[in-house]
């Protein structure tokens, strides 16, 4: 998946709808992953994307691009630890975007876009945590 300017937005909401209504073998539901957990996720990335804000150049550093390489191996962990975590990050295509920055200021800027927009439909499509 490619995220853009033009798509990052709805390709989230579909995510989380296709999420929401996602069921389990037996025709139950399988839930969201809870509104922490994606905000803690948010978070990892938002450290990242607050320091490359006033980065003056578009190519990223090493220490930048290892940082978000990092990210990608956090995410992946996360994602181990629990199945609606791999759910939302498989569906979201997350290790495959992260692959893509390639140290692109720009393209990091989108991805940070992108995650906060899975967040907002996560807490609209999903209302309170059980």
């Amino acid at each position: 998946m490619i995220i853009t300017e033009n798509n990052y937005v709805d390709k989230a909401e579909a995510v989380i709808q296709k999420l929401n209504n996602k069921k389990n073998k037996w025709g139950k539901p399988v839930g969201l992953v809870t509104t922490s957990k994606i905000r803690n996720l948010l978070s990892m990335t938002s450290d990242i994307y607050n320091e490359i804000q006033n980065y003056p150049d578009d190519k990223l550093d090493e220490r930048l691009f290892g940082r978000i390489e990092y990210l990608r191996i956090h995410y992946i962990y996360e994602a181990g630890r629990e199945p609606q975590v791999k759910d939302l990050i498989m569906e979201a295509e997350i290790p495959n975007i992260l692959k893509q920055i390639r140290g692109s200021k720009k393209n990091f800027i989108l991805f940070n876009h992108y995650m906060e927009a899975l967040v907002a439909f996560r807490k609209f499509y999903g209302g309170r945590d059980d």
